[in-house]
């Protein structure tokens, strides 16, 4: 898989800070640890946009896409179908997963709140995001629990402590 990150990223996020390798990497292992392995492995291009930006900014997405008037940590918004993603169609063409957008003061709060580095919060989102983006969610505690071990898997690639784990 040739992953391309397409990022737009706001002046108030740390421009210092790598971000295009950590949300690069954090897709990576969210596609690993998805149904769908054998796309990191096909030579096919795969497409993901991400926007890092104001909490303002995903308030008004979150208010426009799903009702709800206030920001979040991070939003996702899929472009692929379920059968883009199967075998039979791993060596096709172009694949845009689709868009995730990450909120700055959200995603520092909650950091601080978790006592956890930003970058390892934010590459948290980005698993959680791109695991969106391959159709999971948690709608009931069946499939929460299930986007919730791929997610820890995904992390631990990474080097990153489980976050559902509660700190002994």
């Amino acid at each position: 898989m040739t992953l391309e990150i397409a990022l737009e990223a706001d002046e108030e996020w740390d421009s210092s800070r790598p971000w295009e390798p950590l949300i690069r990497k954090s897709a990576e292992a969210a596609i690993a640890e998805s149904a769908y392995p054998d796309l990191a492995t096909s030579g096919r291009k795969v497409e993901i946009s991400v926007r890092l930006t104001s909490d303002e900014q995903v308030r008004a997405l979150n208010d426009k896409w799903r009702g709800k008037d206030k920001p979040t940590n991070v939003l996702s918004f899929p472009l692929a179908e379920g059968y883009e993603l199967s075998d039979e169609n791993v060596g096709g063409r172009e694949l845009l997963l689709g868009d995730i957008v990450l909120a700055r003061g959200v995603c520092l709060s909650e950091s601080d709140e978790k006592r956890v580095a930003v970058e390892d919060h934010a590459a948290h989102l980005i698993v959680h995001g791109t695991l969106h983006l391959l159709g999971y969610d948690h709608r009931d505690d069946e499939e929460a629990a299930e986007m919730e071990q791929r997610e820890a898997r995904a992390l631990a690639r990474l080097g990153i402590r489980n976050p559902y784990e509660v700190p002994a």
